[in-house]
């Protein structure tokens, strides 16, 4: 699976004081808020249980919403992949957020790792990683990545034609 798109920035936190049915309420809320053709980029700010779910993936994917990454786990994986919501954590884990998990900003900057999350920023995933590209930067960065592309077409073409992989590589600069 892969995902691309604008960023919509979520983050949260553990609060153990708040009731199953406001976890849930707020939860909810999320889902509603997210933005049709958006990635949801969130910073749980834990490392304890799922903040994304088999339901939560459908109600997502029914909203027009591309993908959600996770700096922290998911459940229901096996199901998610069956409905082919890219959905993107570090680990899996079966305990959800009810009664323990709130989000508390959408919309915000957030930060997972060294790297700054900003709503409107562009987004691409896939099993090898995820790379942020700021808004400011989007048309250069597709501009650049499309040349890539389109070289690197070439070389698969000539060598599939015969030519020796070196040749190839000395004949576009690319491999």
């Amino acid at each position: 699976m892969k995902t691309a798109g604008r960023v919509f920035t979520v983050a949260g936190e553990i609060d153990r004081s708040v009731s199953a049915h406001v976890t849930l309420v707020e939860w909810t809320g999320l889902l509603s808020k997210a933005p049709k053709d958006c990635v949801i980029v969130c910073q749980p700010n834990d490392d304890t249980i799922a903040h994304m779910g088999e339901l939560s993936a459908e109600v997502l994917q029914y909203r027009g919403i591309r993908g959600y990454i996770v700096d922290g786990g998911a459940r229901d994986t096996e199901s998610i992949c069956r409905i082919g919501f890219p959905t993107f954590c570090r680990y899996t884990v079966p305990i959800d957020v009810v009664g323990v998990w709130l989000p508390m900003s959408l919309g915000e900057p957030i930060k997972i790792g060294d790297v700054e999350f900003i709503s409107g920023d562009y987004i691409i995933a896939d099993p090898d990683g995820v790379v942020r590209i700021p808004g400011e930067m989007a048309e250069d960065v597709t501009a650049a990545a499309e040349e890539v592309m389109n070289t690197e077409n070439l070389v698969r073409t000539a060598i599939l034609a015969g030519v020796d992989p070196q040749e190839a590589y000395l004949r576009y600069g690319k491999f």
